[in-house]
């Protein structure tokens, strides 16, 4: 579990917190090995026995006061009695991993019989669309023969296609049968029969260890659906079959139903990988993609605006049976057409799935980010609770999960990986902030409860006897952090303890919000206004602004790059790289709106780290593949000209690209060979990714390096091309400046 605040020592009062300019809260990586620091916690069981506070329900950690028969809660002071149990426990500290560790987690026991937990087998389920091409197909095909290799042994495998009609694959057979039932065309009509009564649920799911060629088989079949089909389909008074064809959501809704009946029986979380190849355009939950080609300038209307909210609640509804139905919904659109991924996106992420998009087939990263995504940890069902001493209180919260509807500052986590990243902010419960005086620190405790599905006595899979696989065993598990924070005592220990990065994800966070809510202009502007503020304060607090006749000089030079603090300075450019980011950039642009969700969607769930390498890639250089010069270099074309460096590595995040300057030594081998420094740079960097980023390498002077020369964003206009004269980050510092005179006016 890792945990980063946005500020190491936290502001005293609320007029320290505003006088700041800052945003005050952490971002939290539950299911992450490690805490922030490389540790993993203290392991144990009986987290059933943790003491718990009768004021806060905080859990007894390393901060609190024992004593021999009661304990003092570290979060709200309460004073609690340790049952009999406890105080034995307790009398032989070292063996006991609260005692030891603020970090622990400790084996729950379950609910249930041994036999109910043995059961829970993994279940995944592929959706293909097959109102799609040969390409499409192809890809699906291959991403689904990943998947099958990362698949433990005892897992259950389906395979449903959805178009016009929908149908399940029997592949426990001899030879793969499908059976198919016809979706009605319109947005109100339902099947006319339940899939379990076209084919019962465990015919449907085939156990991969014995049925692996089977269902290799099975995909090898797969055809896109024929006009003659379609036709033929039209004959059966399906008249506006040849309109479309796509039966997405009615195909979703029956799927969720079906695997529901086994749901905490045959297993305890269902994966279903859906491939879409275009927009639902046929049954329920079809989407007017129409809105796109609209002219939105000439109406006066926002075009960001109108194409980021979602035009129907069916697939925000749909997210809501499939977990009930214990189902998590991982959505592939591979497709450059208007899809409508504002409506779509709910049904991944509500569900506790992704969302991935690729813009055509040709170099698509699907195959590998199934078979990585499949071969990481996951934990399910899962519940993460943040609670802070009695002074301050959690505010807002981001990330996708979904809020209980009973608790505050409760959150359902459906499925999480080790990647999945989850925000807070801070307020104060009252305007007495902490003491000044009194030893006591603030503290945050992170609890998070999930389930793991092991192999027998923990046993690899390769390890296991033939007999015992398919024999899982579920495991409920309870982690928590306890944290104790510093306090600051003037603004100047505020700024020297920020972390830049935690910063960059809690705007994050707020700029999809606000532009989600009121347009992307809106977004920025928030984002503008900040980055104001902040210079204006900080100017203010370190008296860098000179007065004359009790007025503020405006001669006096405002230091808008906060060269009295180091941890301050990266700042702007990184609020004018997210202008300048497609999350932020205008639909004039060409900016493509299903990209942008597709964007908020993936910084939505990215660490600190990872989403400062999305907004303002690294670029480094080296003097040779083997050699390393410069570990950082900014985004411009003056830092690649002034380097001197003939090769440059660029990384943002989704995009990996080595690029040969045009005056490289003709001598120095392109591409780089597999054994150099570089290479094994690249290769650790796309290992530790939760996706697969694509590689691209470009020389200079012979290949088109567009694709590069579009990250040296430093002497681009941050309102895009015709939007404004002046160009690039220097002109967008004098514009800040320019504001902040203004503002301290």
């Amino acid at each position: 579990m890792a945990v980063r605040a946005t500020v190491s020592r936290f502001p005293i009062d609320v007029d320290a917190q505003e006088a700041s300019g800052l945003p005050w809260g952490l971002t939290v990586t539950p299911f992450a090995a490690k805490d922030e620091n490389g540790i993993g916690p203290a392991y144990g069981s009986n987290g059933h026995l943790l003491p718990r506070c009768e004021n806060c329900y905080a859990y007894f950690n390393t901060y609190c006061e024992l004593d021999q028969w009661a304990w003092s809660c570290s979060l709200c002071g309460t004073l609690n009695g340790l049952p009999s149990d406890a105080i034995a426990r307790y009398s032989n500290p070292q063996s006991i991993p609260e005692m030891s560790s603020s970090f622990i987690d400790l084996e729950f026991p379950l609910d249930g019989s041994e036999e109910e937990m043995t059961q829970a087998r993994p279940v995944y389920v592929a959706a293909i669309d097959i109102s799609s091409s040969e390409e499409f197909l192809e890809l699906t095909k291959s991403a689904l023969l990943a998947a099958l290799e990362a698949l433990s042994p005892g897992a259950l495998f389906g395979l449903v296609t959805f178009s016009h009609k929908i149908g399940l694959y029997d592949v426990q057979g001899p030879i793969p049968v499908v059976k198919n039932v016809f979706i009605p065309p319109d947005a109100e009509g339902s099947l006319s029969l339940e899939l379990e009564d076209v084919m019962p649920l465990l015919q449907f799911l085939a156990p991969v260890e014995t049925c692996k060629d089977r269902i290799a088989a099975a995909l090898e079949t797969l055809r896109p659906i024929t006009s003659w089909e379609r036709s033929s389909g039209a004959a059966q008074g399906l008249d506006s079959v040849l309109m479309g064809g796509r039966g997405f959501g009615t195909a979703m809704e029956a799927l969720f139903n079906y695997l529901g009946s086994e749901f905490g029986n045959t297993f305890a979380l269902a994966r279903v990988f859906a491939f879409l190849s275009g927009p639902p355009d046929y049954g329920r939950g079809q989407l007017d993609t129409s809105r796109y080609g609209e002219q939105y300038a000439s109406k006066r209307v926002d075009a960001d605006r109108a194409l980021l909210p979602e035009q129907t609640p069916f697939y925000k509804d749909l997210a809501t049976i499939a977990v009930q139905s214990g189902v998590c919904v991982d959505l592939f659109a591979v497709t450059n057409e208007y899809t409508d991924l504002a409506s779509l996106k709910f049904l991944s992420i509500e569900s506790g799935g992704s969302l991935f998009l690729y813009s055509s087939t040709d170099d698509s990263t699907l195959p590998q980010d199934m078979f990585r995504m499949l071969n990481r940890p996951y934990a399910f069902n899962c519940v993460l609770r943040l609670r802070t001493s009695t002074e301050f209180k959690p505010g807002n919260s981001f990330g996708h999960f979904f809020p209980d509807p009973q608790y505050e500052n409760l959150q359902h986590i459906i499925c999480c990986d080790s990647y999945a990243t989850y925000a807070y902010d801070f307020d104060f419960a009252d305007n007495t902030g902490f003491s000044r005086h009194s030893g006591e620190q603030p503290v945050v405790q992170i609890a998070f409860q999930y389930t793991v599905v092991v192999p027998p006595e923990g046993l690899s899979n390769s390890e296991m006897p033939s007999s015992s696989r398919g024999k899982h065993t579920l495991q409920r598990r309870l982690r928590i952090r306890t944290m104790q924070f510093g306090t600051a005592r003037n603004i100047n220990e505020i700024y020297d303890s920020v972390d830049h990065e935690v910063v960059l994800s809690l705007l994050v966070h707020k700029v999809i919000l606000a532009s989600l809510e009121d347009g992307v202009r809106e977004g920025r502007a928030l984002l503008h206004d900040w980055l104001v503020i902040l210079t204006a304060q900080y100017n203010d607090a370190f008296n860098l602004v000179q007065y004359k006749n009790g007025n503020k000089s405006m001669s006096s030079q405002i230091d808008i790059t906060f060269s009295q603090c180091p941890q301050l300075e990266p700042l702007p450019r990184l609020v004018f790289a997210l202008l300048r980011n497609p999350l932020l950039r205008f639909h004039e642009e060409g900016v493509h709106p299903d990209y942008r969700i597709y964007l908020q969607c993936l910084f939505s769930v990215l660490d600190p780290s990872s989403l400062h390498c999305g907004i303002y890639p690294a670029l480094m250089s080296y003097s040779t593949p083997d050699t390393l010069a410069y570990p950082r270099h900014s985004l411009s074309r003056a830092a690649l000209i002034t380097s001197g460096s003939p090769i440059f590595f660029l990384d943002a995040y989704t995009t990996l690209i080595v690029f040969y300057s045009s005056t490289a030594d003709p001598s120095i081998p392109f591409p780089p060979p597999q054994d150099c420094l570089l290479r094994k740079t690249i290769n650790k960097v796309k290992q530790e990714r939760s996706i697969t980023p694509k590689l691209m390498f470009i020389r200079g002077g012979q290949d088109d390096a567009t694709a590069f020369e579009n990250y040296l964003i430093e002497e681009q206009d941050v309102d895009g091309s015709g939007f404004a004269s002046a160009m690039g980050f220097v002109s967008f510092l004098d514009d800040i400046s320019q504001r902040v005179t203004e503002y301290m006016k």
